[in-house]
């Protein structure tokens, strides 16, 4: 029997394709069919074993965290799923994260708003570029965007927002500020997304005997 040997060339160093991240979901006709987000506080909390009366203590660790499932799916749906997640590479790559219900704010600023003034820190960003004295700009719920690609942050307005004769606000967020913006830097607050990396360095998915994909994973926030 002849046996025929195939050789194969690899590709040269500078005709693989690198990953950049962070990547985005993939533009499959399968999206999530649920995604449970949750915030993430370190409190630590002693109580006193005679009188159970308690103290707590409050550090600045805050972050996202999210689990995200998708439907039921065949392998053509699946697959660009499964390499999205095993492009990640573990806990080393990151991604962008957004809640899909929330891409329009429920309030009714329309336009850019800006940070207003650098050296900001904590609990409170001051803004503007709003429209003077509009009551609703924001809702509480709405989310801000800081940053953007491999920087952004993702941030929750804690109060309804109200612009001042200057078309600015202070506005409560969470989580807190972890850097301080630049003065005049853009504020998404259309479509805002964070950076998230999985939580596991291990990729699995399962397949059914009707031959339909189940794919689920858990994430965290990634705090640089």
């Amino acid at each position: 029997m002849l046996v025929v040997a195939v050789a194969r060339c690899a590709p040269r160093l500078e005709d693989r394709l690198a990953i950049t991240y962070p990547l985005s979901f993939p533009q499959s006709q399968a999206t999530p069919a649920q995604i449970t987000l949750s915030a993430e506080n370190v409190v630590a909390v002693g109580s006193s074993p005679f009188t159970f009366s308690e103290q707590s203590y409050v550090y600045s660790g805050q972050r996202w965290t999210a689990s995200v499932t998708l439907p039921p799916m065949k392998r053509d749906f699946a697959e660009p799923w499964i390499t999205f997640l095993m492009s990640l590479k573990g806990r080393q790559g990151y991604f962008l994260l957004s809640d899909p219900n929330a891409y329009e704010p429920q309030g009714l600023n329309d336009g850019d708003i800006r940070v207003n003034g650098g050296g900001q820190i904590g609990s409170t960003l001051t803004i503007d570029d709003m429209l003077p004295n509009l009551v609703g700009a924001f809702k509480a719920g709405d989310y801000l965007q800081i940053g953007e690609g491999a920087s952004c942050r993702l941030h929750k307005i804690m109060n309804d927002v109200t612009s001042d004769a200057l078309g600015s606000a202070t506005v409560d967020i969470w989580p807190d500020l972890r850097e301080s913006p630049g003065n005049n830097d853009r504020v998404w607050f259309r479509g805002a997304s964070g950076l998230f990396r999985l939580a596991s360095n291990i990729t699995s998915w399962n397949i059914n005997q009707i031959s339909s994909y189940g794919i689920s994973f858990d994430c965290v926030e990634y705090v640089w």
